[in-house]
């Protein structure tokens, strides 16, 4: 028996809502029993996009994070339903009996991450079922993950070894996590590259404003320990550390030779745009610049 299960990398997700979109053209006006009955045109997200903006000034990052049933482990939605309304199938997927669930609107409120709807017209509550209709067709792919165009979704047999979905979980394990790992579900949605803070910023030479400075070493590391995270500038004076950790105190330090460095406190509280950090010339070349400006004015 498959145990199914899905892996979304949010670096690959586009914000183009093709999910979203083959989602609806499966589900809306077509009904699949025993697992669901048709979802309502407009109202329902079983499969949404989260888009996260973070940054500020010219430093500005937009992350998308696609979101839908987790199909928990260990289910909340489960565990309060009191006739069998909320279910689990042996292959993991959890499914809301549109029969059994019938006049619950109380149930919306049962998912901590949010993902049950209530449908209106049928009076019963509804959410993703990960296709379980196909697969018990024969497809092996849902039509969020077949539609996307960019592989951000990834869905297959969590017990087959030779699946894409466990390919990658165990190349990527320790960058897998769980959407609110708080939540104590243990979902059989996982994901990659959840937007975390970023610190951005650019380097300055005092006496070259107008010059981008490329290849001025900028490190990073969190306040107290000894591990370093080292960059460059671009071509046009910017760098930038992502993934970092939240809550944390950071020292930044900016440095290009014949320049003084400089270092800068930072706190992850959210992603930060330091501005321009500027380098100011070494008292001996300071000395030399003064010498050759008297020189050319005599």
């Amino acid at each position: 028996m498959a145990r199914y299960g899905m892996v979304i990398d949010s670096d690959k997700c586009t914000g183009c809502y093709a999910c979203f979109l083959a989602c609806k053209d499966e589900f809306v006006g077509n009904d699949y029993p025993p697992t669901s009955a048709a979802q309502p045109a407009s109202g329902h997200k079983w499969l949404h996009i989260n888009e996260i903006e973070h940054g500020s000034g010219t430093k500005i990052k937009v992350d998308y994070v696609p979101i839908t049933c987790q199909h928990c482990d260990d289910a909340q939605c489960i565990r309060l339903s009191n006739e069998g309304e909320v279910y689990r199938r042996p292959d993991g997927i959890v499914i809301i009996d549109p029969v059994k669930a019938k006049g619950r609107r109380d149930m919306v409120d049962n998912c901590p991450y949010r993902v049950i709807f209530w449908n209106e017209e049928l009076q019963i509550p509804q959410k993703c079922t990960l296709c379980a209709h196909m697969l018990d067709a024969g497809e092996t792919k849902t039509r969020c993950a077949e539609a996307c165009p960019t592989g951000a979704l990834v869905f297959g047999d969590l017990d087959d070894p030779n699946s894409t979905v466990s390919q990658l979980l165990k190349a990527k394990g320790d960058k897998v996590e769980s959407l609110r790992p708080g939540f104590g579900t243990h979902p059989a949605v996982k994901y990659m590259n959840l937007p975390k803070p970023f610190i951005a910023g650019e380097v300055v030479l005092a006496d070259k404003r107008g010059d981008c400075v490329k290849g001025a070493k900028v490190t990073l590391q969190i306040k107290g320990e000894k591990n370093v995270l080292v960059t460059e500038t671009d071509f046009m004076g910017d760098f930038q550390f992502k993934g970092l950790a939240r809550d944390t105190d950071y020292i930044l330090r900016a440095e290009y030779n014949g320049y003084i460095a400089k270092e800068v406190a930072v706190r992850t509280n959210e992603s930060k745009n330091v501005g321009e950090l500027m380098l100011r010339p070494t008292y001996d070349d300071l000395l030399i610049e003064f010498a050759e400006t008297r020189k050319a004015s005599h």
